[in-house]
């Protein structure tokens, strides 16, 4: 390096004598002269490549989740590092993002019966709307002031269903196949007796929550022909 340090000064100074010559000289113009620097720093090229650092799948078994689904509670992405010829990591440019999956282990549970609808203002209710079951936070949910969905924080935006606790308890998600309304995921956090009798007597019977009396009539709601999938067995 002081070698070519010492080249390139004494090659500029050149030049500058040679320019300063010709400014006070006897005015004879300076002929162009090739100057070869040649490289004394001799290095060795450090070659990089990219390498995928591959996601690892982690799995939990939960047995409020029926056997045979699983949910996807974050997705994999792979990682990216830089390494050298000998496959020896240099630098990680991205880490990767793990997936985690719950494997279900609990009970299967498909059902076909009754479905109803009921207002906020249904003979026999309480008419303030507020529902039997208690939130995940500990809050019971008011059809007046909190509306007729739930934000489940697994399942967004569901319908809430009145159903018998004894053997749906309260949190318990289900997917329902309403023939005259559609399919929609729903939340049980209400009960009646009609739906208490018919499990009873080994029939499904659940109610959907409407915000009035006329509401549900309008939607034609009831049916006998309802195929209810538990998606999760309570909170």
């Amino acid at each position: 390096m002081i070698e070519y340090l010492q080249k390139q000064i004494g090659t500029k100074f050149i030049i500058l004598c040679l320019l300063i010559a010709g400014l006070f000289g006897s005015g004879n113009l300076i002929s162009e002269e090739k100057v070869e620097v040649n490289n004394l720093n001799k290095t060795k090229n450090l070659v990089a490549l990219t390498k995928v650092i591959e996601y690892d799948t982690v799995k939990t078994y939960n047995n409020k989740i029926p056997t045979g689904l699983t949910i996807t509670r974050q997705k994999g992405h792979n990682g990216l590092a830089y390494v050298d010829e000998n496959n020896k990591k240099i630098e990680v440019i991205e880490n990767p993002i793990n997936a985690k999956i719950e494997i279900g282990t609990g009970e299967q549970a498909e059902y076909v019966g009754k479905m109803t609808g009921y207002g906020v203002d249904c003979i026999g209710c309480s008419g303030n709307g507020t529902l039997s079951c208690k939130t995940k936070s500990g809050k019971y949910h008011s059809l007046l002031k909190d509306g007729t969905t739930y934000n489940d924080e697994e399942y967004g935006n569901v319908k809430i269903l009145a159903a018998a606790l004894e053997k749906f308890p309260c949190g318990t998600i289900i997917k329902v196949e309403n023939p005259n309304i559609g399919t929609f995921n729903a939340i049980v956090l209400d009960t009646g007796s009609a739906m208490k009798n018919a499990w009873n007597k080994g029939q499904i019977h659940m109610d959907l929550a409407f915000s009035t009396e006329k509401d549900r009539t309008i939607k034609f709601v009831t049916s006998s022909k309802v195929k209810y999938s538990v998606q999760r067995w309570g909170f």
